[in-house]
């Protein structure tokens, strides 16, 4: 196994855990029609984790293209 796989195999973790981890904005009667749209904004660890998600995802998606071009 290449460096790459092992990217590959530990940011798909990560990132499965922190978007689990996060909050949804909108509860279950909002997706039924009932509440309207409610503006948040990301504060403290909130943030924190949306950008570390971020990050993740494109170490994910960089992993798995420098592995296909190296194999």
């Amino acid at each position: 196994m290449s460096i790459f796989d092992y990217l590959i195999l530990i940011s798909m973790v990560l990132m499965t855990i922190l978007i689990l981890v996060q909050t949804r904005g909108a509860s279950l009667g909002a997706g039924l029609g009932g509440a309207g749209e409610v503006n948040t904004t990301r504060r403290g660890t909130d943030k924190t984790i949306f950008q570390l998600t971020i990050i993740l995802a494109l170490i994910f998606s960089l992993s798995l293209i420098f592995s296909v071009l190296i194999k």
